[in-house]
């Protein structure tokens, strides 16, 4: 089986207004295959954001390659980034990073309008994925009506509204309490299951990174463990 993303030699380093380079991934390897939850678990510092911003396009490496569906993205323009990003990604984060003066639907189908869909079209995909998620009496609130939960998963719906082959969550955990944490974790878990999205999870937390079928533990900027997980029923 071909990977759907693959990784080889990667090398990260920031150096602008630095006295000295700053190494954040060095001479890191690593495939990630269709339809896997794969959780990145480090302490701060270790590269697992620096790795996932990569991997979805937000950034480049200073050295190495990264392939996604057996073609080299890592040089891409800009354009053909955002394109690629834009069509095949969805971006789910701590902070929710909802806009605050746009109601729930507008939210959701923003990245559609990035992707030139048509107001309509957009609209209606919208307002699919919030009803297919339960979310659709929230269809007109905006964030500030919305509890945490709600808005990571109004979020989760922003994120799917692509129909992306990967979504990548950074800390999607991070700013909920125990309860609604468990909540989103089922509902990533469920959409990798149910629906064979390629899931790349980063966290602080054992118990949220057991979720996935997969676990790879960073520190320096290199793997130091990768493990695959048997899968949990919760």
């Amino acid at each position: 089986m071909k990977p759907l993303i693959s990784v080889d030699n990667l090398y990260k380093e920031y150096s602008e207004n630095l006295p000295e380079p700053v190494k954040v991934l060095q001479d890191l390897n690593v495939k990630v295959f269709r339809g896997e939850f794969v959780s990145l678990m480090g302490p701060s510092g270790s590269g697992k954001s620096t790795l996932l911003n990569l991997l979805g396009l937000l950034d480049s490496p200073t050295n190495g390659t990264i392939t996604f569906q057996q073609r080299e993205v890592s040089k891409l323009t800009h354009f053909e980034k955002a394109r690629l990003r834009n069509s095949s990604f969805g971006f789910i984060f701590q902070g929710f990073n909802l806009l605050k003066k746009n109601s729930v639907l507008e939210n959701v189908m923003l990245p559609l309008l990035y992707s030139k869909v048509t107001r309509d079209k957009a609209v209606d995909a919208a307002k699919n994925i919030l009803y297919a998620t339960g979310l659709e009496s929230l269809t007109n609130r905006f964030p500030s009506q919305l509890s945490g939960g709600q808005q990571q998963r109004v979020a989760i719906c922003r994120a799917l509204v692509v129909q992306p082959q990967v979504v990548l969550a950074d800390e999607p955990t991070g700013n909920l309490d125990s309860a609604t944490a468990i909540q989103i974790m089922k509902i990533l878990r469920d959409l990798n299951r149910d629906q064979g999205i390629t899931i790349i999870l980063v966290t602080h937390e054992k118990d949220i990174a057991s979720y996935g079928s997969r676990l790879i533990q960073m520190r320096d900027g290199v793997i130091q463990k990768d493990d695959t997980l048997g899968i949990k029923e919760r």
